[in-house]
């Protein structure tokens, strides 16, 4: 995989990396002293190392806690946890009392106000306070983004209860996450989520969030590996089986993990903390780790090669080494610098390395294999429209999901076509698209016929359309700064009309530097911000992403243009479309013909 530095913007300045990120081998992040500088006495440099490594959290009946020690300079959130521990709200059913309170009750007390707005995100619950007062996004935990006609039926019925403010978006990481939720329906919610298999638990704030899979895993003719055995075995052990695992639920911020199952990569493993990449080692199968991927508003980073190799049996103790290193030594000032890259940089790699292996079962850590099974020479294969399985006589069909918005009856027939037509199975994928798997070959035509199929979400959409994705904008999200999914549509569509391409060109949208809509491994993204017009006007407007890539030639993109007025991303995409994409204007293709 080819690495390349980005400079990702951050208003008002764009973020280069960090001096940390150009030396990740190093020890330490303290600088060396000049040579005219006296030496520390002996030992100092040995007790300050040691002391560096004293984990900076501990057990204490049964939730992980900050020592008193480390907490000069934390942040507001780990003041918050402190305060109370949000993981009681549901394994000691906290949440059930929080919902018999009124908003107005719960606004009087800080506590509780906080446990509206920050404690109930780990258990997937995100209040709207900004814009939808009292209404609640609950995202779930869907590994490898494999869902049932069952399950899909439920969230309909839970959004459908909520009118115009419930709807179901398909998220970045393969998961749902439904809208419009309110406080009192939580505690049945959580009951019906578990009754059809799902769960929300530790999908939010600093947790693990949905391991992604390949969604093609079990049906892909190519692939190398069904990822769904290890996805799901990850998604239990961070869950706890959907009871709660505290002892990873105290981490310095959110971490993101993915298995690798085909040459493709769908899965992005360099924006993941930990990427499981399969690799074969003295004729056993594994994988290769890469770790420490992210975006974040002041700095990403692409993931690096721990130089680390695991058997399929160890995917679950090397993922817990990992987690309790990095919660164990991350830092909780800044949470601009805490993601884990940071302490990596702080400690080196090979320093990160030791305190792993440490970790291990048996303090045991091979080296990585150089017989990794991901071909570096691959062409990413379009997943949208009918394609053969693995299984003779059936096929998969992609459908696009514009910008990744379901609503409820929409999602009442996708779960009757999956039963109909397929095995009563759907596939969420990262670009927040949907597989139906397992179609008899003799009954594709009549699929494809189908009003939802020729309507809404189509197999063959616009190649404009095909790698549109958008993150949930400004319309539910206080986060965001300008409104993403319908001017993403609205835009894609101008852009339809005004020109005519010949292949696919990925554009991202997300509301605000947080950047959900990964721009940056975009072809071209934009990022929402607040600028100026021509009159000197405040306006919305986007930072311009160029360049990203993603597959086996995978690197992120380079700011292009900053600070766009809205109304005028139109005419500067039709100029980037025809100078870097070989579009070609309707106008002058007309007067061709």
């Amino acid at each position: 995989m080819s690495s390349m530095s980005i400079r990702f913007l951050s208003s008002p300045l764009p973020c280069r990396k960090s001096s940390a990120s150009l030396s990740r081998t190093k020890v330490s992040a303290a600088t060396t002293p000049p040579s005219t500088a006296a030496p520390p006495p002996p030992g100092v440099e040995e007790e300050a190392g040691v002391a560096r490594l004293e984990p900076r959290v501990e057990e204490r009946d049964g939730y992980w806690v900050l020592k008193e020690k480390f907490r000069q300079g934390i942040n507001p959130q780990e003041k918050v946890k402190i305060e109370r521990e949000p993981m009681k709200l549901f394994m000691e059913n906290g949440v059930e009392e929080l919902a018999e309170m009124s908003m107005e009750d719960i606004d009087k007390a800080k506590v509780t106000k906080d446990d509206v707005d920050v404690r109930l995100k780990w258990l997937g619950l995100f209040h709207r306070r900004k814009h939808h007062y009292g209404r609640f996004m609950m995202r779930l935990k869907l590994p490898n983004g494999v869902t049932t006609s069952a399950q899909t039926r439920y969230l309909a019925s839970v959004v459908r209860k909520y009118g115009k403010d419930g709807c179901v978006d398909v998220t970045t990481r393969q998961n749902w996450q439904i809208r419009g939720v309110v406080l009192p329906d939580v505690p049945e919610i959580l009951k019906g989520l578990a009754d059809v298999g799902l769960t929300s638990l530790q999908s939010g704030m600093d947790n693990v969030r949905n391991p992604v899979g390949n969604p093609l895993a079990g049906i892909d003719p190519e692939e190398i590996v069904d990822t769904r055995p290890y996805t799901n075995l990850l998604s239990q052990f961070i869950t706890g089986n959907s009871r709660g695992n505290p002892a990873i639920t105290n981490l310095p911020r959110k971490w993101n993990v993915c298995v690798i199952g085909s040459h493709d990569l769908y899965e992005h493993p360099h924006i993941n903390d930990l990427a499981y990449m399969p690799a074969m080692k003295d004729g056993q199968f594994g994988f290769n780790l890469l770790v420490g991927g992210f975006f974040s508003p002041k700095r990403c980073e692409e993931a690096i090669p721990l130089d680390a190799w695991v058997s399929a049996d160890d995917v679950i103790p090397v993922c817990k080494a990992i987690l309790e290193a990095y919660r164990d030594l991350g830092t909780r000032g800044n949470r601009q610098k805490t993601r884990m890259m940071w302490l990596i940089d702080e400690l080196g790699i090979e320093g990160f390395r030791s305190e792993v292996v440490k970790r291990m079962p048996h303090q045991k850590l091979e080296r990585a294999s150089p017989e990794d099974l991901v071909h570096k020479q691959w062409e990413r294969r379009d997943y949208l429209g009918v394609h053969p399985q693995k299984q003779e006589g059936f096929s998969f069909v992609g459908l696009h999901v514009p910008v990744g918005r379901v609503q409820a009856d929409e999602m009442d027939e996708l779960a009757r076509l999956a039963d109909e037509y397929g095995s009563g199975e759907l596939r969420l994928t990262v670009e927040q698209n949907i597989v139906i798997p397992k179609i008899e070959n003799s009954r594709i035509g009549t699929l494809l016929n189908q009003p939802l199929l020729k309507n809404r979400f189509s197999p063959s959409p616009p190649l404009l359309m095909k790698g549109l994705v958008a993150c949930t904008g400004n319309q539910f999200c206080g986060q965001a700064i300008i409104e993403t999914k319908a001017r993403a549509l609205k835009v894609t569509e101008e852009l339809i009309r005004l020109v005519s391409m010949t292949r696919p060109v990925r554009m991202h949208w997300t509301g605000c530097p947080n950047s959900c809509g990964q721009v940056q491994v975009a072809d071209i993204g934009f990022m929402g911000c607040m600028t100026r017009d021509e009159n000197g006007k405040t306006c919305e407007g986007v930072d311009v992403f160029l360049g990203g890539r993603i597959g086996s030639d995978s690197h992120f993109g380079d700011v292009y243009k900053k600070g766009v007025p809205c109304k005028d991303v139109v005419p500067l995409v039709v100029e980037i479309l025809v100078k870097h994409f070989g579009a070609v204007l309707r106008e002058r293709e007309e007067a061709e013909d």
